[in-house]
């Protein structure tokens, strides 16, 4: 009697979403990434991988290997920017680290993307600045205003407090780090990062004129703030300002544009002052709260 071949079950796999929201809330989990904000950066990442995994027969994500992950990123090189290929770059590399297919201080290989990048700057000069803030609501403006004064990220005007009540992380800091005066304050940046930063005396006093008399909690793209101050910050801001710069200017850069404007403005004041280049451009990098100096370069062009 003759036999018949047996033919092998397909391999079924969570699906990518599934697969890739699992494993970013256990690098979360086991304090493997440092912020929710980047566990759901890097959610996005692996839901792809995951997706590209499975069309291309190499498996799931739960069991990664670097030559996949290699494979994976170089099919990314003409579709994507370099930021967002060191992203997708971080993210497989701390699964690879979770599933013990790379150690804890082996990296996957850095690759180059194809895609040219902008490289125009998106900073704002002081006058287009105060023009913008006639096109906002008053409450709306007075955040344009402490951003661009102290060089903040949408989401961290929700993190405000004064550094008297919470201390800013151990970090390298230049003896000419920050302008003379002004009042500290502290902000929790990327990866979880509590950085010093100064505003002015004058807006410090306003500032504290909207402090609420218990903290709220509030959520913005999908992260919860603890914020103490009744003051517009987030996505919510960020659109208010992309409007208003097009109703007065006829574009926008996004309220990103002011961190821009405020490294350029004091990479030239610390040139002044230091007269080193390198220097300078440190002292702008510990101010931004950048964990490397060379990412400083983008916001000096």
């Amino acid at each position: 009697m003759k036999k018949t071949k047996k033919t092998k079950n397909p391999r079924v796999f969570a699906k990518a979403s599934t697969q890739s929201r699992e494993l970013s809330k256990a690098l979360y989990n086991s304090n493997s990434i440092a912020s929710l904000g980047t566990s759901y950066s890097y959610e996005a990442s692996l839901k792809l991988a995951a997706e590209w995994l499975k069309k291309n027969g190499r498996g799931s994500l739960y069991e990664l290997s670097p030559k996949s992950a290699m494979a994976y990123l170089r099919s990314r090189l003409s579709l994507v920017g370099q930021k967002t290929l060191d992203r997708d770059r971080q993210a497989l590399q701390a699964v690879l680290r979770q599933n013990g297919r790379l150690t804890a201080d082996q990296r996957l290989h850095v690759v180059e993307a194809n895609r040219q990048q902008s490289l125009k700057s998106r900073n704002y000069t002081k006058a287009q600045i105060d023009i913008i803030c006639q096109h906002q609501s008053s409450r709306n403006s007075f955040s344009t205003e402490i951003a661009f004064e102290a060089g903040l990220r949408a989401h961290e005007l929700l993190t405000l407090l004064p550094a008297s009540e919470r201390p800013a992380s151990e970090r390298p800091a230049d003896s000419l780090k920050f302008r003379d005066g002004g009042s500290r304050y502290t902000v929790i940046g990327k990866g979880g990062l509590i950085r010093e930063v100064r505003i002015s005396t004058e807006l410090a006093v306003r500032l504290e004129s909207t402090r609420l008399k218990d903290p709220i909690d509030r959520i913005d793209r999908k992260i919860h703030y603890n914020m103490h101050y009744d003051i517009a910050g987030g996505q919510s801001w960020s659109q208010s300002f992309s409007s208003a710069s097009k109703s007065a200017l006829g574009y926008s850069t996004g309220g990103h544009g002011l961190r821009h404007t405020y490294a350029q403005d004091r990479n030239r004041e610390a040139q002044r002052l230091t007269g080193d280049i390198q220097r300078a451009k440190e002292i702008v990098s510990q101010e931004l709260g950048h964990f490397r100096p060379e990412i400083t370069d983008t916001y000096l062009r």
